[in-house]
């Protein structure tokens, strides 16, 4: 039995929803009530049973490309009732792509079956299969012994190495990204801002760049790449000064510098393609420059990220970041928006602006506002970028098809990998399967193959397209959203795609009154940050 939404509650009987068969469409709907919580969503309706409607507490010109994003999956409204209540949705998705879980053997592998009745035409192999290496050399090893079909992330050392295979593809990864060191204000001695600009000034950015990543990396004017509108309005990054910096931090109260830690996980990203070398360098660094001594702690990657998102870590941490759409407010609402507490206490100097800004669509009239942002990021300093990263991945020559597109997470709509099962390289292993409760790349890659999003990135741009939705078209002032859905859609488990299906989904991040608000952690962060907070919070 589905349930009805009004005001964030469920108020038909959640045993029922669980025991109970699928019924009709209903019209599901979840509503913030009214706008006073802050966030930008005030209510989700299934107006038809194939149509939803978006109604805005202000304008989203973005909606378009943040509803494409991978953590906004659509899962069946039954599942969500019952696996998304007890948490085994985590490891246990449903949903309407290319492929179903068939298993994911913990430590080893997650294995995927094709969706013969997918709407979009069955994949052109039978089974998929995500395996990982936290090593580059060890994940072109088994790209170059014939065990796996493509990889991502090659070492910088590698990427000569592919180009010269001719059994091999070089595939250049066009994501705009940044690298950059974190510090929590709520920590001592990091709630100084004389602190933090000192460690800005006090870090050769440009050695650890020349040194540590390959050819094309940049050393960041700002935190966002260039590349994206808006993304480098006012003033460019501090100049390396150590002298200055020294002083600054002996004003501070600190001239033989202080103690801390260095957090980081091993894991390689195209932001950061040799973490543990990196780090040691930042410790160097850090040492020689302003006589602060932090040891190098590894953690593990899923409680690295809950805690260092979480503004858990007393200490510097070693964070990045890879465009999921090709929008500023991707870099820096994301980070820097009113609610976030990745970097301790939120500053109204920043997100004031971000706000504002997140509401315009032509890129001239906003480019003041993220000048304001910008520069305040520069005053305050919440962390330094230390590199915009070029990347690259590669795959068997014979790989068809084969690509890595700049947004989003990968899809393997390859031509003909002549085998009925294609194996994919990734980093890490997955955090867990629900990916509206993850924002690891690799828990994405996995859930990208089996639920589906409103829209989809296209695979050489990051112009959304229609994928269960045909069509989303906003009023004139972007506050109304209507999405028309696709018709004659199934789940993996054999029921039919509606529109209560997208409110469900949507309601389980949105609403934290939700008894389906649970995942993983808990955090549903993308949720929160890029709709600007949660819906009913008690």
């Amino acid at each position: 039995m589905k349930y009805r939404l009004l005001g964030g509650l469920a108020v038909s009987a959640l045993a029922a929803a669980l025991a109970g068969p699928a019924v009709a469409f209903e019209g599901l709907s979840v509503s913030a009530g009214d706008c006073d919580y802050g966030g930008k969503l005030l209510s989700i309706e299934a107006t038809a049973e194939h149509e939803v409607v978006f109604t805005m507490c202000k304008p989203d010109p973005a909606f378009e490309a943040k509803a494409a994003f991978t953590p906004f999956g659509i899962q069946p409204s039954e599942h969500i009732a019952s696996a998304g209540v007890d948490g085994s949705i985590i490891e246990n998705p449903i949903g309407t792509g290319p492929f179903s879980l068939e298993s994911w053997n913990r430590g080893d592998s997650v294995i995927l079956a094709a969706n013969e009745d997918y709407w979009g035409g069955a994949p052109a192999f039978d089974q998929l299969v995500i395996r990982w290496n936290s090593e580059g050399a060890g994940r072109l090893n088994e790209l170059l012994s014939g065990q796996v079909d493509q990889i991502t992330n090659l070492s910088p050392d590698d990427f000569a190495t592919v180009q010269n295979n001719p059994d091999l593809q070089f595939l250049p990864v066009a994501n705009p990204n940044v690298m950059y060191l974190a510090m929590t204000n709520t920590f001592e001695p990091f709630n100084d801002v004389r602190v933090r600009q000192a460690i800005a000034m006090g870090i050769d950015r440009e050695r650890i760049v020349n040194n540590f990543y390959p050819e094309g990396s940049q050393v960041p004017g700002y935190f966002t790449p260039c590349s994206l509108p808006n993304g480098c309005e006012g003033d460019p990054w501090y100049d390396f000064d150590p002298e200055a910096a020294k002083a600054l931090l002996a004003e501070a109260g600190f001239p033989d510098g202080f103690d801390t830690a260095i957090y980081y996980r091993d894991v390689f990203r195209g932001y950061l393609p040799e973490p543990g070398v990196v780090a040691v360098e930042l410790q160097t660094q850090l040492r020689d420059n302003l006589g602060i001594n932090a040891e190098v702690v590894v953690m593990e990657s899923g409680e690295f990220i809950d805690e260092s998102t979480s503004g858990r870590l007393d200490g510097f941490y070693m964070l990045g970041w890879g465009a999921d759409y090709p929008h500023v407010t991707n870099f820096l609402d994301y980070h820097f928006t009113r609610g976030t507490v990745q970097f301790g206490d939120a500053f109204p100097e920043i997100y004031e602006s971000l706000l504002e800004a997140s509401t315009i669509a032509d890129a001239e009239t906003a480019a003041p506002l993220y000048a304001t942002a910008n520069n305040a990021i520069r005053e305050l300093v919440p962390m330094v970028p230390i590199a915009h990263g070029a990347s690259a991945s590669a795959a068997l020559a014979t790989l068809e098809g084969a690509h890595f597109r700049p947004f989003g997470a990968p899809r393997f709509e390859v031509d003909n990998p002549g085998k009925s099962t294609l194996v994919f390289m990734q980093n890490a292993e997955p955090i867990s399967l629900y990916c509206a409760d993850e924002t690891d790349g690799e828990s994405l890659a996995v859930c990208q193959q089996i639920t589906e999003t409103l829209l989809q990135y296209g695979l050489d741009s990051g112009e959304t397209e229609p994928a269960l939705a045909t069509d989303c078209s906003a009023n004139e002032d972007s506050t109304v959203w209507t999405c028309t859905l696709r018709e004659g859609v199934t789940f993996h488990d054999g029921s039919a795609f509606d529109a209560d299906d997208v409110v469900a989904s949507w309601a389980a991040g949105i609403d934290a009154s939700n008894p389906a608000h649970v995942g993983n952690t808990g955090s549903f962060d993308y949720y929160a940050y890029l709709w600007d907070g949660f819906m009913n919070v008690e």
